[in-house]
Protein backbone atom coordinates (compact mmCIF):
# COMPACT_ATOMS: atom_id res chain seq x y z
CA UNK A 1 0.00 0.00 0.00
CA UNK A 2 0.80 3.61 -0.87
CA UNK A 3 2.16 5.00 2.73
CA UNK A 4 0.63 8.33 1.84
CA UNK A 5 -2.71 7.19 0.95
CA UNK A 6 -2.70 5.12 3.66
CA UNK A 7 -2.06 8.22 6.36
CA UNK A 8 -4.74 10.21 4.19
CA UNK A 9 -7.37 7.93 4.67
CA UNK A 10 -6.56 7.22 8.81
CA UNK A 11 -6.60 10.94 9.03
CA UNK A 12 -9.53 11.40 7.10
CA UNK A 13 -11.45 8.58 9.65
CA UNK A 14 -9.84 10.07 12.84
CA UNK A 15 -11.27 13.26 11.57
CA UNK A 16 -14.62 11.74 10.74
CA UNK A 17 -15.12 9.76 14.07
CA UNK A 18 -15.06 13.15 16.17
CA UNK A 19 -18.63 13.53 14.95
CA UNK A 20 -19.65 9.95 14.53
CA UNK A 21 -18.82 5.69 16.00
CA UNK A 22 -18.35 4.58 12.73
CA UNK A 23 -17.89 6.36 9.80
CA UNK A 24 -19.43 5.15 6.87
CA UNK A 25 -17.50 4.85 3.34
CA UNK A 26 -20.01 7.47 1.27
CA UNK A 27 -19.18 9.97 4.58
CA UNK A 28 -14.85 8.68 3.60
CA UNK A 29 -15.13 8.86 0.10
CA UNK A 30 -16.71 12.21 -0.08
CA UNK A 31 -14.23 13.45 2.39
CA UNK A 32 -11.19 12.17 0.20
CA UNK A 33 -12.88 12.97 -3.03
CA UNK A 34 -12.54 9.29 -4.35
CA UNK A 35 -15.52 7.00 -5.56
CA UNK A 36 -16.58 5.24 -2.78
CA UNK A 37 -15.61 1.90 -4.76
CA UNK A 38 -12.04 3.25 -4.26
CA UNK A 39 -12.82 4.11 -0.42
CA UNK A 40 -14.23 0.43 0.26
CA UNK A 41 -11.24 -1.26 -1.29
CA UNK A 42 -8.24 0.67 0.43
CA UNK A 43 -10.81 0.26 3.83
CA UNK A 44 -10.56 -3.41 3.40
CA UNK A 45 -6.58 -3.61 3.18
CA UNK A 46 -6.63 -1.07 5.90
CA UNK A 47 -8.41 -3.83 8.08
CA UNK A 48 -6.18 -6.40 6.50
CA UNK A 49 -3.45 -4.81 7.96
CA UNK A 50 -5.38 -4.27 11.61
CA UNK A 51 -5.39 -0.62 11.24
CA UNK A 52 -9.11 -0.33 10.91
CA UNK A 53 -11.78 -2.36 11.70
CA UNK A 54 -14.41 -2.72 9.49
CA UNK A 55 -17.87 -4.12 9.20
CA UNK A 56 -19.79 -4.39 6.00
CA UNK A 57 -23.15 -1.67 5.54
CA UNK A 58 -21.50 -0.89 9.37
CA UNK A 59 -18.86 1.19 8.92
CA UNK A 60 -14.77 2.00 9.53
CA UNK A 61 -13.49 2.69 13.18
CA UNK A 62 -9.93 2.89 13.79
CA UNK A 63 -7.97 0.38 15.94
CA UNK A 64 -5.14 1.60 18.11
CA UNK A 65 -2.69 1.12 16.02
CA UNK A 66 -4.53 3.36 13.00
CA UNK A 67 -5.03 6.29 15.68
CA UNK A 68 -1.82 6.10 16.24
CA UNK A 69 -0.32 6.75 13.30
CA UNK A 70 -3.56 9.03 12.51
CA UNK A 71 -2.55 11.00 15.28
CA UNK A 72 0.84 11.43 14.34
CA UNK A 73 0.37 12.52 10.86
CA UNK A 74 -1.81 14.93 12.52
CA UNK A 75 1.09 15.95 14.80
CA UNK A 76 3.31 16.55 11.80
CA UNK A 77 0.54 19.12 9.90
CA UNK A 78 -0.54 21.27 13.11
CA UNK A 79 3.38 21.71 13.61
CA UNK A 80 3.97 22.36 10.09
CA UNK A 81 1.05 25.03 9.98
CA UNK A 82 2.49 26.92 12.89
CA UNK A 83 6.22 26.92 11.83
CA UNK A 84 4.59 28.38 8.66
CA UNK A 85 3.04 30.54 10.82
CA UNK A 86 4.76 32.15 13.57
CA UNK A 87 8.47 31.50 11.58
CA UNK A 88 7.94 32.17 8.01
CA UNK A 89 4.86 34.46 7.94
CA UNK A 90 2.56 32.54 5.91
CA UNK A 91 -1.34 33.52 6.25
CA UNK A 92 -3.28 31.42 8.19
CA UNK A 93 -5.39 30.62 5.40
CA UNK A 94 -2.51 29.02 2.96
CA UNK A 95 -0.50 27.10 5.90
CA UNK A 96 -3.26 24.12 5.30
CA UNK A 97 -2.20 23.03 2.16
CA UNK A 98 1.24 23.51 2.62
CA UNK A 99 1.30 21.21 5.42
CA UNK A 100 -0.48 18.96 3.37
CA UNK A 101 2.15 18.36 1.08
CA UNK A 102 5.19 18.40 4.50
CA UNK A 103 3.01 15.60 7.21
CA UNK A 104 3.66 12.29 5.29
CA UNK A 105 7.74 13.11 4.71
CA UNK A 106 8.50 15.40 8.17
CA UNK A 107 11.23 12.95 9.66
CA UNK A 108 10.71 12.41 13.97
CA UNK A 109 14.50 14.67 14.31
CA UNK A 110 13.01 17.64 11.88
CA UNK A 111 9.61 17.38 13.87
CA UNK A 112 11.33 17.56 17.28
CA UNK A 113 13.40 20.51 16.06
CA UNK A 114 10.24 22.71 14.98
CA UNK A 115 8.47 21.54 18.47
CA UNK A 116 11.68 22.73 20.56
CA UNK A 117 12.15 26.04 18.53
CA UNK A 118 8.72 26.82 18.64
CA UNK A 119 8.37 26.07 22.82
CA UNK A 120 6.50 23.22 22.49
CA UNK A 121 3.15 24.11 21.56
CA UNK A 122 -0.53 22.67 22.22
CA UNK A 123 -2.21 24.26 19.31
CA UNK A 124 -1.92 25.04 15.45
CA UNK A 125 -2.86 28.36 13.98
CA UNK A 126 -6.35 27.56 13.74
CA UNK A 127 -6.85 27.00 17.34
CA UNK A 128 -6.47 22.81 16.82
CA UNK A 129 -4.77 20.73 19.63
CA UNK A 130 -1.38 19.66 18.45
CA UNK A 131 -0.76 15.65 19.66
CA UNK A 132 2.08 15.18 22.11
CA UNK A 133 5.04 13.22 20.97
CA UNK A 134 3.58 10.10 22.58
CA UNK A 135 0.39 10.20 20.92
CA UNK A 136 -2.22 12.22 23.63
CA UNK A 137 -4.13 14.69 22.50
CA UNK A 138 -6.44 17.53 24.11
CA UNK A 139 -9.97 16.61 24.37
CA UNK A 140 -12.01 19.78 24.95
CA UNK A 141 -15.62 20.71 25.98
CA UNK A 142 -16.72 23.36 23.42
CA UNK A 143 -20.13 24.31 20.89
CA UNK A 144 -20.44 25.07 17.48
CA UNK A 145 -21.28 28.86 17.67
CA UNK A 146 -24.55 27.79 15.24
CA UNK A 147 -25.00 25.92 18.52
CA UNK A 148 -25.51 29.22 20.76
CA UNK A 149 -28.64 31.51 21.70
CA UNK A 150 -29.11 35.13 21.74
CA UNK A 151 -27.53 36.73 24.69
CA UNK A 152 -24.70 33.96 24.72
CA UNK A 153 -21.15 35.54 25.18
CA UNK A 154 -18.66 32.94 24.41
CA UNK A 155 -14.44 32.47 22.82
CA UNK A 156 -13.45 31.00 19.75
CA UNK A 157 -11.44 28.06 20.69
CA UNK A 158 -11.14 26.26 16.82
CA UNK A 159 -11.99 27.06 13.26
CA UNK A 160 -11.94 24.79 10.37
CA UNK A 161 -8.40 24.47 8.02
CA UNK A 162 -10.96 22.96 5.50
CA UNK A 163 -11.87 25.53 3.11
CA UNK A 164 -9.31 28.60 1.92
CA UNK A 165 -11.63 31.21 1.61
CA UNK A 166 -13.54 30.63 4.61
CA UNK A 167 -10.54 31.24 6.33
CA UNK A 168 -10.08 34.08 4.80
CA UNK A 169 -13.57 35.75 5.75
CA UNK A 170 -12.92 34.69 8.86
CA UNK A 171 -9.99 36.68 9.05
CA UNK A 172 -11.11 39.75 7.55
CA UNK A 173 -14.29 39.60 10.41
CA UNK A 174 -11.59 39.36 12.84
CA UNK A 175 -13.06 35.89 13.75
CA UNK A 176 -9.55 34.18 15.58
CA UNK A 177 -8.91 31.75 18.19
CA UNK A 178 -9.11 33.66 21.34
CA UNK A 179 -11.53 36.25 20.15
CA UNK A 180 -14.66 36.86 22.34
CA UNK A 181 -17.93 37.54 20.86
CA UNK A 182 -21.62 37.55 21.88
CA UNK A 183 -24.76 36.79 19.98
CA UNK A 184 -26.55 39.93 19.41
CA UNK A 185 -29.53 38.23 17.36
CA UNK A 186 -30.53 35.10 15.73
CA UNK A 187 -33.02 35.58 12.69
CA UNK A 188 -36.08 33.21 12.98
CA UNK A 189 -36.42 31.94 9.54
CA UNK A 190 -33.08 31.65 8.06
CA UNK A 191 -31.24 31.79 11.70
CA UNK A 192 -28.63 34.34 9.94
CA UNK A 193 -26.63 35.17 13.29
CA UNK A 194 -25.68 38.63 14.38
CA UNK A 195 -22.36 38.26 16.05
CA UNK A 196 -20.36 41.49 17.71
CA UNK A 197 -16.76 41.16 19.18
CA UNK A 198 -16.51 41.55 22.53
CA UNK A 199 -15.99 43.89 24.37
CA UNK A 200 -16.85 46.25 21.70
CA UNK A 201 -20.58 48.05 22.61
CA UNK A 202 -20.84 49.72 19.11
CA UNK A 203 -23.53 48.26 17.25
CA UNK A 204 -21.56 49.59 13.77
CA UNK A 205 -19.68 47.17 14.59
CA UNK A 206 -21.83 43.93 14.56
CA UNK A 207 -21.81 42.14 11.77
CA UNK A 208 -24.16 38.74 10.65
CA UNK A 209 -23.06 35.28 9.80
CA UNK A 210 -24.38 32.20 8.23
CA UNK A 211 -25.15 29.19 9.56
CA UNK A 212 -22.43 27.26 7.33
CA UNK A 213 -19.71 29.79 8.58
CA UNK A 214 -21.31 29.41 12.30
CA UNK A 215 -21.08 25.67 12.01
CA UNK A 216 -17.01 25.96 11.50
CA UNK A 217 -16.41 27.65 14.13
CA UNK A 218 -15.70 25.37 18.14
CA UNK A 219 -16.49 28.04 21.02
CA UNK A 220 -16.44 27.88 24.68
CA UNK A 221 -19.44 29.61 26.48
CA UNK A 222 -18.81 32.11 29.18
CA UNK A 223 -21.06 32.25 32.00
CA UNK A 224 -23.12 34.88 31.97
CA UNK A 225 -22.62 37.83 34.53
Amino acid sequence: MNSQAVEDYLKAIYKLQSSQPKVVTSALAEHLGVNPASATGMIKKLAESNLVSYERYQGVKLTPPGEKIALEVIRHHRLVELYLAEALSVPWDQVHDEAEKWEHVLSEDLEDRIDEILGYPTIDPHGAPIPSRDGNIEQRDTNLLSELTQGDSAVIIEVSDDDTDLLRYLGKLQLYPQTIIQIISIAPFDQLITVRISPNEDDTNNFVIGQKVAGSILVSKLEKN
